[in-house]
């Protein structure tokens, strides 16, 4: 068993973790006290745990697990990927939310050794360059940060076993762009209240794919909205109601739809955000760097509610919104256009990264949808 872990670039033995010893050895952050705190737990074997949802889609609530739940979603992926002792895992998600979490306990399951460092932009720049790393988990502005500003980051992506990342859509942009990386890169689908992910789909390489396929021992199934239901030992085998409308495919695949709070009713049709979204995001892949944007709805006397387009950054101007509904109208419908465009200067997060589409809006005196 490993003897050690690595908090930004400081070491601290399982013997100390274990004893609470290294509070009085080394001066430490907060989010270094919250990280080891979880590392002694596991060290000493509780066997419940709390954590809370990150909220960008309602207000964020705790969820009470197992070490058991904890162990179960840690071996689907530890087997999927062929995770060992050997590998060196970088984790550089916030550890107080289930993707950060999951990735300690990972590394603890697997004996590798773990590399922790605080969340940022461009995790690889803050490893020594001669550190390889076998196994790591990004959001989707992690990885085109790193591609897109550090010269060195492809080599030493290659270099991994496997690449997860989850957190928000993968956009177009660096969808051309993971093509370049060699391992396979894995878009999760997954929960608080799931333990993490309980389905992967690849992104890259000949095995890309449109649709998730789950972990073994999940069982998907749809309830009478046309969202997906979720039954596994990480769910204690409760069974788990979600909001996401999704297509199943076979009894391990399914090809996700969007949110069903994301559709929105204008003018009696029904129009699902996400793919308005893909579509916008075609639009504005020439751009660079492309903006952050979504889209929602505001009330309307006429359409009941009107599909509107918030974008991040300063206003483009009439010649400029003029030549994006040009390209919108050969990739939409004339009732799937947005009405309006409302700018941002700057999107409000949640604190894994997340556009916080409620406070965003909130920000704009718009009505939250």
């Amino acid at each position: 068993m490993k003897e050690f872990l690595l908090l930004n670039g400081k070491k601290f033995q399982y013997s100390d973790l274990r004893k609470n010893s290294y509070l009085s050895e080394t001066p430490l952050n907060g989010y270094e006290v919250k990280t080891l705190e979880f590392c002694a737990d596991w060290l000493n074997g509780v066997q419940e745990f709390t954590t809370q949802t990150s909220g960008s889609t309602g207000t964020p609530k705790q969820v009470q697990l197992t070490r058991h739940q904890l162990e179960a979603s840690a071996l689907k992926t530890i087997r999927l990927l062929q995770l060992e002792p050997e590998d060196n895992t970088l984790v550089c998600l916030n550890t107080e939310y289930i993707a950060g979490l999951m990735m300690l306990v990972r590394g603890f399951m697997a004996d590798m050794t773990m590399h922790i460092i605080s969340p940022s932009s461009n995790p690889l720049a803050q490893l020594p360059p001669d550190t390889a790393i076998s196994f790591a988990s990004f959001v989707p502005m992690q990885l085109q940060t790193m591609l897109q500003e550090s010269p060195d980051a492809l080599p030493r992506l290659n270099q991994m076993k496997a690449i997860l990342v989850g957190g928000a859509p993968v956009n177009m942009v660096l969808q051309r762009e993971l093509q370049r990386i060699k391992p396979p890169v894995f878009h999760t689908y997954g929960m608080s209240e799931t333990v993490s992910h309980i389905a992967l789909r690849q992104l890259n390489g000949p095995a890309a794919a449109e649709y998730y396929e789950v972990l073994k021992g999940v069982s998907i199934a749809q309830d009478k909205r046309g969202c997906l239901t979720i039954k596994a030992d990480v769910t204690n085998h409760e069974l788990i109601v979600t909001n996401d409308l999704v297509e199943i495919l076979t009894p391990t695949r399914f090809r996700w739809i969007g949110r069903i709070d994301n559709t929105i009713n204008t003018g009696g049709v029904k129009v699902q955000t996400e793919k308005l979204e893909v579509a916008i995001a075609q639009a504005l892949s020439e751009r660079d760097p492309m903006p952050r944007f979504f889209v929602t709805s505001q009330p309307d006397e006429l359409l009941g509610d009107k599909i509107v387009l918030i974008m991040e950054g300063e206003p483009w101007g009439a010649e400029a919104e003029l030549i994006l509904f040009a390209r919108l109208t050969n990739l939409l419908r004339k009732f799937e256009l947005p009405k309006e465009i409302y700018y941002s200067p700057s999107f409000s997060e949640t604190p894994t990264g997340k556009i916080s589409k409620q406070r965003t809006l909130s920000k704009l005196g718009l009505a939250a949808s």
